[in-house]
């Protein structure tokens, strides 16, 4: 007796070891999907790492006709070195940082005030705008150009910083986005908040809020990806050195001599860096937002 009762804990552990070596093993379609992941992976970096080498090299190793990871005449940042000599590299990078967080900033303001009143409040005209939202997301940015350069002509903005900021804080699909998230806020806490004497603004900012930070976090990245990565309005709406964006500052530097591939590189990547640092500090919201954003609904 004594002997089957000390067996039978011996026999669950080991059942229980082997289940969980089982439950550790890889499936055939994870490992499918892993694969073809890294094989993606690999695509990805394979450019990003030729603009990579081509920066570091010499130009005439550069403009070979020969294709060769490790140039011949070694590795230089030389092509680095021009373009901090031709071009104001701080100004711009100083630029491009204030006007892409003006931007998020206001964008959020905005947008986080109109979802939620389309998603709480009832009001006359609500299906009207709701629809308009909706369709101004289809409208191709480029369209509006003209108008509003007429725009900030008529109200004497143009080489100015907000030239450049107030065209691109209006987001109707981050409108959508954000109201459609308020929609799964249960209205029982903000019930709650009324029978306790909050106001509509109270309830907004302590309440709504504070449940949207992972939303509100994957807006406001994508917001400030877009506005630094803007090159053709910041384009059009300054011509003063000591307002245009990193993109744009960038393409000013140009040579004599024809392509300069290096130098090209590094430009591209110097306007790279900054995003992916972004990337590195705020992964977890980047792919949070991704699949918060691809909720049902939205």
């Amino acid at each position: 007796m004594a002997t089957e009762t000390l067996a039978r804990p011996v026999s669950s552990t080991a059942t229980t070891t082997a289940g969980g070596r089982n439950g550790r093993r890889m499936s055939p379609g994870r490992m499918a999907v892993l694969v073809v992941a890294a094989l993606l992976a690999v695509l990805w970096m394979v450019p990003f790492a030729w603009a990579t080498v081509t920066a570091f090299k010499s130009e005439t190793d550069a403009a070979a006709p020969k294709i060769s990871w490790i140039p011949p005449s070694g590795f230089t940042a030389d092509a680095f070195v021009k373009v901090f000599q031709d071009g104001n590299i701080p100004l711009w990078t100083w630029n491009s940082l204030y006007t892409s967080a003006a931007i998020t900033v206001i964008t959020l303001v905005i947008s986080a005030l109109v979802a939620y009143a389309l998603s709480r409040i009832d009001f006359r005209g609500k299906k009207v705008l709701m629809t308009v939202i909706i369709a101004s997301i289809i409208v191709p940015p480029p369209v509006l150009i003209i108008p509003l350069f007429y725009q900030m002509v008529a109200l004497h903005l143009i080489d100015t910083s907000w030239a450049i900021i107030l065209p691109q804080v209006i987001h109707p699909a981050m409108v959508f986005v954000l109201k459609k998230f308020f929609d799964q806020i249960p209205r029982e806490l903000e019930e709650a908040a009324v029978m306790d004497g909050a106001s509509r603004m109270r309830i907004f900012l302590q309440v709504v809020l504070p449940l949207s930070r992972p939303i509100l976090a994957a807006v406001a990245i994508f917001v400030f990806i877009g506005a630094w990565n803007n090159f053709l309005w910041p384009f059009i709406a300054t011509n003063d050195g000591s307002v245009l964006t990193l993109p744009v500052g960038l393409q000013t530097i140009k040579s004599a001599y024809g392509i300069q591939y290096a130098q090209n590189m590094a430009s591209a990547l110097l306007a790279a860096l900054p995003l992916i640092v972004l990337f590195l500090f705020f992964q977890r919201q980047i792919i949070k937002g991704v699949a918060t954003t691809g909720l049902a609904g939205t």
